[in-house]
């Protein structure tokens, strides 16, 4: 999950380098805006970065020491929660990491949730939900995005799959959610057109594809009622997200700070050709 927080916002999803991109590459439609912005990695096991950080989890616990510890015997996955719960306990560290800080916009990059390996920390466990309820403590607005590898959403089972694991996120987190669909840069044409309808899916319509198999025809009634609640009450939806597209990047840009209502409580500010008018005049 990464976290894109607003001092005056947050992302889920299933794969450690989209995480890693997005977070690299939102920055700079921010920057352009004129924001000041930091990164937080709350990833203990992330050891590669294609960003600055402003804090690093590392400084705090790291998955490599609670996996060298004999008395700990924990697997990688184990290791990483331990990791997270530890960090729950002491959320002072990150305090002291934001106390200083004056900038209006901070990501958070957490744990990735690759293959649905971590998912049980956005929808099982407490930690991020806590995380979150300290944030909103420390008076920031914070919204949920949540990434999919595109290449993974392909076919409608895999679709509905995809939007239960987004649903449960957005229950469990009670925040603002913004659904994105990676790697868009990375399809096909023919991919790009075909993944088109799953943006904003009748699920009815592509219940016959999900279905045509032996397994699917004996389970028909479990898809069709998941499907009907899905639709029923229409929470999930998905952006495309082509991280070479400036537009692309502006738009899902533009979602998150509806979401955290960002600049609502900025002072408006008078171009720099005006400001300079005015000292002429004032001369």
């Amino acid at each position: 999950m990464t976290l894109a927080l607003c001092r005056t916002s947050s992302a889920v999803g299933p794969g450690e380098d989209s995480q890693s991109t997005y977070c690299a590459t939102m920055v700079q439609p921010c920057e352009a805006l004129g924001r000041s912005v930091q990164v937080v990695n709350l990833d203990p096991a992330a050891e590669h970065f294609n960003y600055d950080v402003m804090a690093d989890i590392w400084e705090l616990i790291e998955v490599d020491d609670v996996l060298k510890d004999g008395s700990l015997r924990f697997g990688p996955n184990g290791g990483l929660l331990f990791c997270m719960e530890y960090f729950a306990n002491n959320f002072e560290w990150l305090e002291n990491c934001l106390g200083h800080i004056e900038d209006d916009y901070i990501v958070f990059d957490c744990p990735a949730c690759v293959l649905g390996g971590q998912i049980e920390l956005y929808t099982n466990l407490p930690v991020m939900k806590q995380l979150v309820q300290q944030l909103e403590q420390w008076e920031f607005r914070v919204c949920g995005v949540f990434l999919i590898d595109s290449q993974f959403m392909v076919e409608s089972f895999k679709l509905i799959s995809g939007i239960l694991t987004a649903l449960s996120a957005m229950v469990s987190l009670e925040i603002p959610q913004v659904n994105i669909m990676t790697k868009m840069d990375l399809l096909s044409k023919r991919a790009k057109k075909e993944i088109e309808k799953f943006l904003d899916p009748d699920l009815y319509s592509l219940l016959d594809d999900s279905t045509s198999n032996f397994r699917g025809q004996k389970l028909k009634k479990l898809t069709n009622a998941i499907c009907g609640l899905i639709d029923d009450y229409s929470m999930v939806r998905f952006l495309p997200y082509d991280q070479s597209d400036e537009e692309s990047r502006n738009i899902v840009l533009q979602h998150i700070d509806f979401a955290i209502q960002y600049g609502e409580d900025l002072e408006f500010k008078e171009p720099k050709e005006h400001e300079d008018e005015e000292e002429c005049q004032n001369k």
